[in-house]
């Protein structure tokens, strides 16, 4: 039940000052750093992170939510997708983001709840997303912005495991004992 997960701290997360606001929030929740930094991506690992083969599922989500916000589009699916994949890659990559591992009881489960809705205008108060973040998914596919919803969180346990190896080595994540993990553990 002591799983791993990845947060990044997305570029307008670290432009807007808000890097301490969502670190404490994960630790205030009992979850535990293991391995942070701050890293200037390129193309290639935005690529790496956000497969090109996501344009399919984005292609979808985006034209459902243009339907539902009564926009009219004479552009397929699949050019939509890549057209919201390519926006996202040109996002994550414009300034640095703040790459998090958090250990803890249901670690992806925790963090998902704590971050809220991918979509911001979805977002419950009280979330990261909810009280930082605004703009639904569809605006930033309009405008060509590429989802400013301030974190990337991994969406599940393989998820976690392939994202934390791309972001870090073995040897960035570190073993040690919180103060409160006894009320978890009971050691």
């Amino acid at each position: 039940m002591i799983e791993r997960t990845l947060v990044l701290v997305k570029p307008d997360g670290v432009q807007r000052g808000l890097i301490g606001e969502v670190v404490n929030r994960f630790e205030r929740k009992g979850l535990k750093i293991i391995g942070m930094k701050m890293i200037h991506i390129n193309r290639e690992f935005a690529e790496n992170h956000y497969p090109k083969d996501m344009a399919k599922l984005f292609g979808k989500k985006t034209s459902e939510g243009l339907k539902e916000f009564g926009i009219n589009t004479t552009k397929s699916e699949k050019e939509l997708g890549e057209k919201t994949w390519e926006d996202l890659i040109n996002f994550i990559t414009e300034s640095p983001v703040v790459a998090i591992v958090l250990e803890g009881v249901h670690a992806v489960k925790n963090v998902r709840s704590i971050v809220g809705s991918t979509s911001p205008h979805e977002a419950a108060p009280g979330t990261i997303r909810g009280d930082y973040a605004h703009a639904s998914m569809i605006y930033s596919s309009v405008t060509g912005t590429g989802g400013r919803n301030i974190v990337h969180a991994s969406g599940s346990a393989e998820d976690a495991k392939r994202e934390i190896a791309l972001w870090f080595k073995t040897e960035e994540l570190h073993e040690y004992k919180r103060a409160d993990e006894f009320h978890t553990t009971g050691r």
